[in-house]
C-alpha cells in the first residue's frame, strides 16, 4: 500500500455542462489515475453543451458519455482541491480545503468556435494545477 495520497479535485461550475466537463476530462486524460476527478454544477442543465463535446472530440477526448451532476456538500467534502467556474457563492466553503476560482467565459449557448479557445484554455490551467500537485503529466497528453 502506498503512503502517497491520490488528491481529489472537483470541478464547479453553474450547469455543469461545459467548462466543468471540460476540466473534468483534461485532468483525467493528462493524470490517469494519478489522481481522483470529479464535477458537479449548482443548476445543472440536463445534458453537456453538444459544442463543448465536439470541442474535445477535436483533441481526442470523448465527453459524449458524460452526464451533469448536482453539486452536494459531500462531493466539495471529499476532494482536496475545489475549483469553481462562476458558480458564485453555491461552493459550500471548508476549512482545510484548498479553493481556485478560474474566471472562464460560459460556452453555454455558444458554438465550437467560440468554446475551443476556453477548451484550449482549460487545458493550460489543468497543467499547471497538475504542476502545483507535483504530478506528472501524461506522455500522451497532447
Amino acid at each position: 500500500m502506498s503512503s502517497s495520497h491520490r488528491p481529489s479535485v472537483l470541478f464547479v461550475c453553474v450547469h455543469n455542462a461545459g467548462r466543468s466537463q471540460m476540466a473534468q476530462a483534461w485532468l483525467t486524460h493528462l493524470a490517469g489515475d494519478t489522481v481522483e476527478v470529479r464535477s458537479a454544477g449548482s443548476a445543472p442543465a440536463d445534458s453537456v453543451n453538444p459544442a463543448a463535446v465536439e470541442a474535445m472530440r477535436e483533441v481526442g477526448i470523448d465527453i459524449s458519455r458524460a452526464s451533469p451532476t448536482v453539486l452536494t456538500t459531500e462531493s466539495v467534502q471529499l476532494s482536496d482541491v475545489v475549483i469553481t467556474m462562476g458558480c458564485g457563492d453555491a461552493c459550500p466553503i471548508f476549512p482545510g480545503k484548498r479553493y481556485e476560482d478560474w474566471p472562464l467565459n460560459d460556452p453555454a449557448g455558444q458554438g465550437v468556435a467560440a468554446v475551443r479557445p476556453i477548451r484550449d484554455a482549460i487545458r493550460e490551467r489543468v497543467v499547471d494545477l497538475l504542476e502545483s500537485l507535483d504530478l506528472p503529466v501524461a506522455a500522451d497528453g497532447g
